[in-house]
């Protein structure tokens, strides 16, 4: 339960469904672009992936600030704030930003963020005073063109600094090209002269492709990846905690079986002849955090159960930790929950992080560390 806040009759408390209409009005006083629509405030109002706080006075809607959070992270987002005219000035969005920031820890979340208009100088001097910084420039944001700060505030504090790896992020153009988008991260934050793109993309999907997967188009292979990565001049090392054929147990059809068991043993016959190295074990965590300090980038199967209940194997590019978690370069947004922009340093807690590195029934656990040459 949200703690209510008061000051001079006014209270921050849950938004509830009897609050559409006056969140409607107001949302249609403050904005004059880039307005939450009807059905996306009701989705917002049930959600159990969100926060919504309102501001009342005297039972009247004054203000409300939006909070989302993405399943299987520990970040929070400030998806909207607003405060009618006649009201501001009185501390508000302070106070509706706090009790955010409160629902935001008690939900378990490492990191608040938001985005804001780069020349609002009133909310980005608000935000600063609440301890956010900026972090990045998002140049023709909004709908009228104009560019957007992005900020940040770590809201559970350690002693030691975060530590990232700088790679860009690079958001895969198919259903079945995570491989190659965390790839082509991985390749792109170690050599400064590598370019991802669409013909890239493919290409590499070409090389690394198990043809077939429990559906449609086959995904990548850790194999297939570290020899591409190899062909490229970049130096792989693969960690694959099991000898059999890999992704057979969700297909059916003996023949597709039977084709990705070849894929299979042709790329070990590869990897070998091209002195790749097979670690035939479960990498642990402590190696990925010696990975990153030794300037490589990992890649990593995870599991999509925790983000999308699919259960669908998909390949993700670490970028970063610090002592709690790491940080995810995700290839692929889930538009129901998130924005472009939360695939980019994701927070995963390190308890959580194992769990949704195993794959499957016989728990599969693979990954490619990419060092430069």
């Amino acid at each position: 339960m949200v703690c209510i806040m008061t000051n001079h009759k006014i209270t921050v408390e849950p938004a509830t469904l009897d609050h559409l209409e006056s969140l409607l009005e107001l949302e249609e006083q403050c904005f004059s672009t880039d307005r939450l629509s009807r059905r996306s405030m009701r989705r917002f109002l049930i959600s159990e992936h969100s926060v919504f706080l309102v501001a009342l006075q005297q039972g009247r809607c004054i203000g409300y600030a939006l909070i989302i959070f993405h399943r299987g992270t520990r970040l929070a987002r400030l998806y909207s704030i607003a405060v009618g005219s006649q009201w501001r000035g009185q501390g508000i969005a302070s106070k509706l930003l706090i009790q955010g920031e409160t629902e935001a820890q008690r939900r378990g979340a490492f990191y608040f963020r938001l985005e804001v208009n780069n020349t609002n100088e009133k909310a980005i001097s608000l935000y600063h005073s609440l301890g956010f910084r900026e972090f990045g420039l998002l140049q023709d944001y909004y709908d009228d063109h104009s560019d957007a700060l992005r900020m940040q505030k770590r809201i559970r504090h350690h002693d030691k600094a975060s530590i990232h790896t700088a790679i860009p992020w690079y958001q895969q153009s198919t259903p079945f090209t995570c491989g190659p988008a965390a790839l082509m991260m991985a390749m792109a934050g170690i050599r400064s002269g590598y370019k991802p793109c669409l013909s890239e993309e493919l290409e590499l999907w070409r090389e690394a492709t198990t043809i077939f997967m429990t559906s449609g188009h086959g995904g990548c292979h850790p194999l297939g990846l570290a020899l591409a990565a190899n062909k490229r001049g970049f130096k792989a090392e693969v960690w694959i905690n099991q000898r059999q054929p890999l992704f057979i147990e969700g297909v059916r059809s003996e023949k597709k079986k039977a084709i990705i068991e070849t894929v299979h043993n042709d790329f070990v016959r590869q990897t070998k002849a091209a002195g790749i190295k097979i670690h035939y074990q479960n990498i642990d965590q402590s190696m990925l955090i010696d990975a990153c300090n030794a300037g490589a980038v990992p890649i990593v199967l995870i599991s999509t159960y925790r983000m999308d209940r699919k259960k669908a194997p998909h390949w993700v590019a670490i970028s970063g930790y610090d002592e709690r978690c790491f940080y995810v370069h995700d290839p692929d947004p889930d538009e129901k929950h998130q924005d472009l922009l939360d695939c980019q340093y994701m927070p995963i807690a390190q308890n959580d992080f194992d769990p949704m590195s195993s794959f499957g029934s016989n728990r599969l656990r693979t990954a490619i560390i990419i060092y430069p040459a």
